[in-house]
């Protein structure tokens, strides 16, 4: 069976069901019978009672489709179209961890048939669908590739938390291992991505250009966070510089942040790590990584710097962290440099409460060792506004005055308070 040329019977598998896969796996549901496979049976359970486990989706999106999920590899044995969107992180060393995808696609080899066609979505370096993936799909099912089977990549552009650019009006990039190909996966993908589909030349091109989208964003914001040191030493406020400068018309506006989550932090060492493989140090991007992986350490020595001079002991100090997820406004803390920064400050033996409306306390108990505080107190010599959850917008200086006294320090990661705040001790990045 040639799948390019029975499109109307093509039967669609999503494996990995978190914030990439089951939007994806939600919307193609619209149009035609979907099957999501995921390794976690309660993630499973909750999404076949309707229930987003990931707590992305309106209540309405599981209305009036056509979606099973499960964690049986056998269910997705009938599938022609196998969509894979699991994680792709890296190890305490900073390389990739291929675990996962390598994972997902033994599974997929299980069950491949002759006409069958698999799509990553995962994000690699460039050559890895066809380098790493390939041999094992073929090795698994014991199949030949372009012969009995079709590979194609497309890479995600999932925003956890954005409302504005979701998976439906924002251009999806395509790729195939061949003409044929390319046409059939990207049908299949206009038939949910309103804004239309972007043919890449050939798989590496689109596995690059992923990549290069996160690259380009740390490294930006890599120089406006040692902008950032700079300007401190000098005594000038870093917003103020950008606001300026914005009033240039080629002026890029980025601005110096935690640079945490699972996609700007970590895309960056896939690309350097096959670079380096390749014999090619790439100086640029690194040192932006370095810089970044950084701040932490520069808001906790601004801490430390501050309590020292009130006169008070570390160990006596209290520091309250607003916020621990890797971004605004959703429940995600994996790889959250917030994380480090508040282990930076508790190595230091301040005591440190921290909270967050969106993060799961169980959870990032187990996970991190974290307690969240439910009650916030009012003798604090710190208070870091970490992250700018849609809570802490609506606060006013008089809210964070009660926070503790005149020695107050409140350190405002983003800059998010820097027109609101008039009578207390205030800092930005």
């Amino acid at each position: 069976m040639e799948i390019e040329n029975t499109f109307t019977n093509i039967k669609v598998a999503i494996i990995g069901l978190g914030y990439v896969g089951l939007p994806l796996a939600v919307a193609l549901a619209a149009k035609r019978e979907v099957i999501g496979f995921d390794i976690s049976q309660s993630k499973v359970d909750l999404i076949n009672k309707r229930i987003d486990p990931n707590s992305e989706l309106n209540a309405n999106a599981f209305d009036n489709i056509a979606l099973k999920a499960t964690s049986e590899i056998k269910d997705i044995a009938d599938c022609n179209f196998y969509i894979v969107g699991v994680p792709t992180p890296i190890t305490k060393n900073k390389v990739p961890d291929l675990g996962p995808l390598k994972s997902a696609t033994k599974s997929i080899g299980h069950v491949l048939k002759k006409g069958d066609l698999v799509v990553y979505e995962s994000t690699v370096f460039p050559g890895c669908t066809e380098e790493v993936c390939v041999p094992i799909l073929e090795k698994v099912s014991g199949l030949t590739y372009l012969k009995d089977f079709k590979v194609g990549y497309s890479p995600e552009r999932i925003n956890p938390g954005d409302k504005v650019h979701t998976l439906t009006n924002t251009i999806k990039i395509v790729s195939g291992c061949d003409q044929s190909t390319l046409e059939v996966v990207a049908k299949l993908y206009e038939e949910v991505v309103e804004a239309g589909v972007f043919r890449a030349k050939t798989i590496k091109v689109a596995e690059a250009a992923k990549i290069i989208e996160n690259v380009q964003r740390d490294v930006n914001i890599a120089l406006m966070n040692e902008l950032s040191l700079i300007f401190d030493k000098m005594d000038v406020n870093t917003l103020d510089v950008i606001e300026a400068a914005a009033t240039k018309w080629n002026f890029m506006k980025f601005y110096p942040g935690l640079v945490g989550g699972h996609c700007i932090s970590v895309d960056p060492y896939y690309l350097t790590y096959k670079a380096i493989e390749l014999g090619y140090y790439p100086e640029v991007i690194l040192s932006g990584r370095k810089v970044n992986d950084k701040v932490s350490s520069n808001v906790s020595k601004k801490v430390v710097k501050h309590i020292s001079r009130q006169g008070t002991k570390l160990s006596e100090a209290s520091v309250l962290v607003m916020g621990v997820s890797f971004k605004e406004n959703v429940s995600d803390f994996r790889n959250s440099k917030v994380i480090d920064l508040i282990k930076e400050l508790e190595s230091y033996e301040i005591n440190v409460d921290v909270e967050d409306p969106f993060v799961d306390h169980d959870e990032i108990k187990k996970k991190e060792g974290i307690k969240l505080c439910s009650i916030r107190k009012s003798n604090y010599q710190v208070v870091i506004l970490a992250v700018v959850h849609e809570q802490y917008k609506a606060m006013t200086e008089q809210d964070f005055k009660l926070l503790g006294d005149d020695s107050l320090l409140l350190i405002d990661i983003k800059g998010m308070l820097s027109n609101k705040i008039k009578h207390i001790n205030h800092w930005t990045l």
